[in-house]
């Protein structure tokens, strides 16, 4: 992921906890703000994926089967 990517990522987040803090200070109950904030951080990964982080997990997927069999 480049800079810019991250850049992008970090401000979505920001904007993704802003908007779940007015929702709680709204009165909306904290299962409609975690829904809000699963749902948002979903988006987020598909509209700007980590590469990096998936060839990891992968990497530590592949290491876990080796291990196990």
């Amino acid at each position: 992921m480049n800079i810019e990517d991250k850049q992008k990522r970090v401000k979505g987040l920001e904007a993704i906890k802003d908007r779940a803090l007015i929702m709680a200070r709204e009165g909306v109950d904290s299962l409609g703000v975690r829904d809000f904030i699963t749902e948002a951080k979903t988006e987020l990964a598909y509209e700007l994926p980590d590469e990096d982080a998936f060839r990891k997990a992968v990497a530590a997927t592949q290491r876990y089967q080796k291990n196990k069999g």
